[in-house]
């Protein structure tokens, strides 16, 4: 389901023919902008717009001659609109409808990629509150910590998702942005007019200044937006994977029946789809790499950003497509084992309890120095002798002196430490 959704929704805006659909609605636009302020006839323009055609084919036997699209691209639509091809391209450079075309064609990926961060962001939501109050143990350096509950993991997914949801759109707008300025950003033959006009019909922005091309410091944000979003899932992806091992087994990716794991174990249940998604955030992080060297270039323009481009926009954007999918699959169908977590909870004997027993000393008016030499030296022979810590704790003579069988009792109510879940959820949730 999720390679068909990208092949035919994402895949779609960069396969050639909607390349050259954009690139020839820039063009009959500026004719129309040209007619309007009364460079070209009106009936000329109006002509372009009925006659105007393309063949991909006839595109690609002519570049083959000329080693040059866009020229290519112009020569072919010539051959269908007639003596008014004239009124065609006039003023403009092919950067003018490159760029002006790209922005229009990243809009119609990004609005995919948002409702893929919707759709993501949902499942998170669904996934957070049915795991509300699902106790575990949280960790630290892969080190038990304290206790949590499952549901607080998606909880702050959601909300650093929430964040990379308004970096892509804050991204879409910074490359929303056309120019139609020439050759290298004077207007010399053509008129601002022009620009505007095509720019409001594409529902774009008009660059205050540009050179030859659209600044690509717009698309290194993009890019970066994007890099984030990746990071972000391979950070998911990643605790997945964690809590999946055998030793853990927390969680589980869905195994569905008939699957395989394994051509030489029969007992292999792998979490590949999230290791899968850990590799392909290193492309996404590689390809912004590249789009920030893309800022540089010579004078008012080279073409050394072009072939990277060429690359690094369709793949990356559907790359996040294929991974804001791939994980909100992955989260719907996760299998959550509560007993299991239960059980790696009371693997330590209470040691995650230690910093509740450390406070109460230091409530008492033991100074926190002392109060940490009490608590360490039973926590260290519960680790070294596998004694319940708990009842080292109680049989201790040094800490009896502040607290009473009764009071270390209450120290360890898993409930205790997590009274304020439901606050943290409120802010998330809001």
């Amino acid at each position: 389901m999720i390679k068909r959704y990208t092949r035919d929704a994402m895949g779609r805006i960069w396969k050639e023919e909607n390349k050259f659909h954009t690139w020839l609605l820039v063009e009959i636009l500026a004719c129309e902008g040209l007619a309007k302020i009364g460079r070209i006839p009106k009936k000329a323009a109006q002509s372009i717009r009925k006659k105007a055609q393309f063949s991909i084919e006839r595109i690609e036997a002519i570049e083959a001659e000329t080693k040059h699209d866009v020229i290519a691209f112009l020569t072919n639509v010539a051959e269908t609109v007639g003596p008014d091809a004239r009124y065609i391209h006039l003023g403009m450079t092919s950067s003018d409808i490159l760029d002006t075309a790209m922005a229009v064609r990243l809009r119609q990926a990004s609005k995919i990629i948002l409702r893929g961060c919707d759709r993501l962001l949902a499942a998170l939501k669904k996934k957070a509150l049915a795991h509300k109050h699902t106790v575990m143990v949280g960790r630290s350096h892969g080190i038990h910590a304290e206790p949590m509950t499952f549901g607080l993991k998606p909880a702050l997914w959601f909300d650093e998702m929430r964040r990379n949801r308004a970096r892509m759109e804050h991204a879409v707008e910074t490359i929303s942005v056309g120019k139609l300025s020439g050759a290298v950003g004077t207007y010399a033959n053509i008129s601002p007019k022009v620009e505007a006009y095509v720019c409001r019909k594409l529902g774009l922005k008009v660059a205050p200044v540009s050179n030859q091309i659209i600044q690509r410091d717009r698309y290194a944000e993009y890019f970066a937006a994007m890099a984030v979003l990746a990071s972000t899932i391979e950070k998911i992806a990643v605790e997945i994977r964690h809590l999946q091992r055998t030793e853990v087994l927390e969680v589980e990716e869905y195994f569905s029946r008939g699957q395989k794991g394994s051509s030489a174990m029969p007992h292999k249940r792998n979490p590949v789809a999230s290791e899968n998604l850990s590799g392909l955030a290193r492309l996404v992080r590689s390809n912004a790499s590249a789009a920030l060297n893309n800022v540089a270039l010579w004078h008012e323009r080279d073409i050394s950003h072009s072939s990277v481009e060429r690359v690094i926009i369709p793949d990356t954007t559907i790359i996040i497509d294929y991974m804001l999918n791939r994980m909100t699959d992955i989260i719907r169908h996760l299998v959550v084992y509560p007993k299991q977590m239960q059980h790696n909870l009371e693997l330590t004997r209470g040691l995650i309890f230690s910093q509740q027993v450390l406070l109460a000393l230091a409530k008492q008016g033991v100074s926190r120095e002392q109060a940490y030499q009490l608590v360490q030296k039973q926590a260290m022979r519960a680790w070294k002798e596998h004694k319940d810590f708990r009842g080292l704790v109680r049989s201790d003579p040094d800490i009896a002196r502040y607290l009473g069988s009764e009071e270390v009792e209450q120290l360890f109510d898993v409930n205790a430490q997590l009274r304020h879940v439901d606050t943290i959820f409120a802010r998330v949730f809001k």
